[in-house]
């Protein structure tokens, strides 16, 4: 039998804090621990690389119901690479999209900031005007 983890280790080892780990029980990525008689959370060391895991997949851009479907892809022993391809490619599509939608909020705010002298008080700022009438801003504005 394996050595057990307190939260406290458990965070340490996987580089989250303890609350993290908590949030994860609650949504279900991370199995709830068994407890000893003194009511102390004991982990199992493979909670060590599922809370890895969940990091490293937050960090590529996965929300936490896409983490939960590679977690489960992870463990069913009939998932084929193209299951995880696909869901890596279609990541891939949404941060494009983020990008291309965040290009376009540049490109709207871009002439605003250029408009401004940025002296004198707020009144009649284009900046502000812009965002008091946006009907009248230019079509490439995402709303």
């Amino acid at each position: 039998m394996s050595a057990t983890l307190t939260i406290g280790k458990l965070a340490k080892a996987a580089e989250v804090g303890i609350e993290t780990i908590r949030f994860y029980e609650r949504e279900g990525l991370l199995a709830p621990a068994g407890r000893k008689a003194s009511g102390y959370r004991q982990y199992e060391q493979d909670a060590v690389a599922k809370l890895r895991f969940i990091r490293m997949a937050k960090r590529l851009g996965f929300s936490l119901k896409e983490i939960q479907s590679l977690l489960e892809l992870r463990l069913d022993p009939r998932a084929k690479r193209s299951s995880l391809k696909a869901k890596a490619q279609a990541k891939i599509a949404d941060i494009e999209a983020r990008v291309e939608e965040l290009l376009q909020m540049k490109r709207a705010l871009l002439p605003l900031v250029d408009a401004c002298d940025g002296l004198g008080p707020l009144e009649g700022c284009p900046i502000l005007r812009a965002l008091e009438h946006p009907h009248h801003q230019c079509k490439e504005m995402p709303s």
